[in-house]
């Protein structure tokens, strides 16, 4: 990073990626040094950071030096020395997971429920560290936290969504982590709530914390749907182009089960997704907390082996592609164009409605024009979704434009 980036100054030494001088740990290993520059610090659309890539040393034909891809795996609750340590040394039997997740504090919605093993899991947690060599993760809530997982070595930091919707709470745990240099994942809130998120990664910048990174777990909503929490895979995706972030996807708490877990983190990894995170026990069966959504890290090994982890930077794939996107640009400009072409043509009819006091809108005649349009797609092989969007969008637009011209005629008057 260069002294002329807001974020910071250049470094020279050599440093551990959770600010920990490398010789002093047992997690400072360079391969996990160069995976974890993914935790870079960030940047806006006006002043945006280089993108690091993460160098993989790892042999497996699924990881190769282009690809992007952290997975960070264990369970939703350390319930027992037992069972984190177990579950801890087969997830590190397997390569491509570099770093342990556990929770310690569960914000249940009854009281009633098991919310966590508090201060006894972090002395668990950093044992099954101590035995592995994994570096850990674990959610905060509160000041308090945040001292405590400090205090027990936790590596680093998750912000909840229940968290994550109250700037007062966010603003909390940025003031308490100020002065620390310890990675922190922001998950989104509960509600699709874009600007919400981002005052998040504001608060936590303006603390001095740069290592941000974003975890997409799903949003509550309305409707019923096979998810637990709802993907909008758009709102991710608009997040990144925004700050820069890197973008951790949380397919167990999207999923909410076992069965959707694959189709969906390939879907993760197809839209640029710089990692994972998954839940896995020893147990699942036995699991006090979302024992439908773990698996077994041997489930976990099969999961990983079955995904298909594709390149963002690869200098024979743009060449390739540099063709077909060169034909998109010239067909999105030839939309404008006629989109401009269109509202040309709603003006003039506006003016005559105005003329001969006509409404702006005949309703019966936009439904048939909808559905022959829609039906016409449907031919084409366009999804009736994305027909019915895109004219609701040109409709509203027509009548807002009609709308100003018959206003003007009243102001006239």
């Amino acid at each position: 990073m260069t002294n002329d980036m807001r974020l910071g100054t250049e470094r020279t030494d050599s440093f551990h990626p959770f600010g920990v001088p490398m010789e002093s740990t047992v997690c400072g290993q360079q391969e996990l040094h160069n995976l974890l520059n993914v935790l870079r610090p960030y940047g806006t659309a006006r002043n945006p950071v280089g993108v690091t890539d993460i160098k993989q040393a790892d042999s497996s034909p699924a990881f190769t030096d282009q690809d992007t891809s952290l997975i960070i795996a264990g369970p939703c609750s350390v319930e027992s020395e037992d069972q984190i340590i177990a579950t801890a040394k087969a997830l590190a039997e397997i390569p491509e997971v570099k770093m342990l997740r556990g929770g310690i504090w569960k914000p249940r919605t009854r009281p009633d429920a098991f919310e966590g093993s508090g201060e006894q899991g972090l002395v668990w947690l950093r044992e099954a560290k101590r035995a592995t060599g994994l570096p850990t993760a674990t959610e905060v809530a509160t000041p308090e936290h945040v001292e405590l997982a400090l205090k027990y070595e936790v590596d680093a930091l998750w912000i909840g969504a229940r968290t994550v919707v109250n700037p007062f709470s966010v603003q909390q745990l940025a003031d308490a982590l100020c002065g620390t240099d310890i990675p922190v994942f922001i998950k989104n809130p509960l509600s699709p709530d874009l600007n919400l998120w981002v005052g998040a990664f504001e608060r936590f910048q303006k603390a001095g914390l740069n290592r941000l990174a974003a975890v997409h777990r799903g949003f509550a909503y309305y409707k019923e749907t096979p998810y637990r929490n709802y993907p909008m895979w758009e709102i991710p995706i608009e997040l990144t182009q925004r700050l820069n972030v890197p973008l951790i996807t949380d397919v167990s708490h999207i999923c909410g089960n076992r069965e959707l877990l694959q189709v969906t983190a390939q879907k993760a990894l197809d839209l640029a997704s710089d990692g994972l995170m998954i839940e896995c026990h020893i147990n699942p069966e036995t699991a006090l907390t979302d024992a439908k959504q773990q698996i077994t890290p041997e489930e976990l090994k099969t999961l990983l082996s079955n995904l298909t982890f594709r390149s963002k930077q690869s200098y024979d794939v743009e060449h390739d592609l540099a063709g077909l996107r060169g034909e998109i640009d010239d067909i999105d400009s030839e939309l404008l164009q006629l989109l401009a072409r269109r509202m040309e043509v709603s003006a003039q009819i506006g003016e005559y409605k105005k003329n001969h006091n006509v409404t702006v809108v005949q309703m019966d005649r936009w439904k048939k024009i909808l559905a022959d349009h829609i039906a016409t797609g449907a031919d084409m092989g366009l999804p009736p979704l994305l027909i019915n969007k895109v004219f609701e969008a040109i409709h509203q637009a027509s009548i807002e434009r009609q709308g100003r011209i018959m206003e003007n005629d009243e102001e006239s008057h």
